[in-house]
């Protein structure tokens, strides 16, 4: 084989040696594409998908037929009552912000029951920025978890307060060292919750989950789910945007938040991107697939190169994330130089850290992406904190995430 990239006989070995071992594996991701596939496709033929859909509206966007029909097929996908999906989301966080407010009001209480929200979403619930929760007078309450998993019989006990009108779940790890959720586990915190506290909304941050699993959140008891659709439901394709799904009195309030009071989802043009977000809805079962074979590919390399990953490779996902714990700035810095190296984008950048806004620690990214910010592509991210734990996530094709990865390996071998 040809070597475009200059990476070594040895590294080439190793990843020969890791693919091997991950075959098995592999073969799990492709039936779970497969039945997802098959999923998407149905919710396409049952909303009778067509060109004339795919013409975008300007202005107010009134009658945007295709931006609806829409918001239907991911309804039907996420085996909820309505959804919301709009380019108007600037990112995940802004989505499930809106989704948040949709079941709270003055004096009411929000429960985390996964620890912390993720970072950037912190300033939504207890920041002292304006338009927070805090400034509109809504508490906050979380449960930490116990060995790195929910714990359920604090969980019953907080939820059982009254004042806790909605339950917050983060589906994925964040910048945390912890399991992520399966949609069975999940499921059991919807459970003890509806059961001590009838009237409080369970909310999941979907993000990084979409289409890991055959299932989703929503048909395991969540009321409600957001996440970016440049992650995994965009398929590589989307620009931007967001999504909520869920209960449709909810899903309406966040609309409302979103844009107005009174106007809500009947607003928003789509300006020419609608053939994206279909094309890229459709992509999303596979074009997660390959991140998750990068994923799976990754944990074995690193592992093998001695370093600490969660998930192991043979490991069941649940997301597309993967952590490989480094212990120090030096070789975690040389790990994203590697990954950004292989990137078709700014691959010739050195990534540094940076005060990220959002974030409370510097940030160091590699993402060279077709679409900025979209970790549906490979990227590599990492708080500048101990124990200086690397997230890698993405890869639009696995060929290209696994050439990352060895160059990723490459530097590595070349730094010790």
């Amino acid at each position: 084989m040809a070597n475009y990239l200059g990476i070594s006989d040895e590294i080439y070995a190793l990843g020969k040696q890791a693919e091997r071992f991950i075959a098995p594996y592999m073969a799990r991701i492709d039936e779970t594409c497969d039945s997802n596939t098959e999923k998407v496709l149905a919710a396409f033929r049952k909303n009778r998908v067509s060109d004339n859909l795919f013409a975008g509206t300007t202005g107010y966007g009134y009658d945007d037929h295709g931006r609806d029909t829409l918001d239907r097929i991911y309804a039907d996908i996420f085996c909820t009552e309505a959804a919301l999906v709009r380019i108007g989301f600037v990112n995940g966080t802004h989505a499930l912000s809106c989704a948040m407010f949709s079941a709270v009001k003055t004096g009411d209480t929000v429960l985390s029951v996964t620890g912390p929200a993720y970072d950037t979403l912190q300033n939504t619930i207890t920041g002292d920025m304006c338009g927070s929760m805090k400034s509109y007078g809504i508490g906050y309450r979380q449960v930490d978890l116990k060995d790195g998993l929910p714990d359920l019989p604090a969980i019953g006990q907080a939820a059982a307060d009254p004042a806790v009108k909605l339950v917050f779940i983060q589906r994925s790890r964040g910048y945390a060292v912890r399991q992520t959720l399966s949609c069975a586990q999940i499921g059991e915190i919807c459970g003890i919750v509806h059961r001590v506290n009838p009237g409080a909304v369970v909310m999941v941050d979907n993000c990084y989950g979409e289409f890991v699993e055959t299932t989703e959140p929503t048909q395991f008891g969540a009321d409600l789910i957001a996440g970016s659709l440049i992650k995994n439901p965009g398929g590589g394709l989307a620009p931007t945007g967001g999504y909520i799904a869920g209960r449709a009195d909810l899903v309406e309030n966040a609309a409302y938040k979103l844009t107005a009071p009174g106007i809500g989802g009947e607003c928003g043009c789509t300006i020419g991107q609608n053939r994206l977000l279909y094309q890229g809805l459709f992509m999303a079962p596979h074009i997660t697939a390959q991140a998750l074979k990068t994923a799976v590919f990754c944990a074995k390399v690193m592992e093998l190169l001695g370093y600490e990953v969660s998930p192991k490779a043979e490991d069941t996902r649940y997301d597309i994330i993967q952590t490989i714990a480094f212990g120090a700035p030096e070789p975690l810095c040389r790990f994203c130089e590697g990954i950004q190296s292989g990137a078709p984008v700014d691959s010739f950048v050195t990534p540094e850290p940076w005060a990220m806004p959002g974030y409370d620690d510097p940030v160091i990214m590699a993402a060279g992406a077709f679409v900025q910010g979209a970790s549906i592509e490979l990227s590599a991210d990492a708080p500048m904190r101990e124990p200086y734990v690397c997230y890698m996530q993405g890869g639009l094709t696995y060929s290209s995430g696994k050439a990352g990865i060895l160059l990723a390996a490459e530097r590595l071998k070349k730094a010790k």
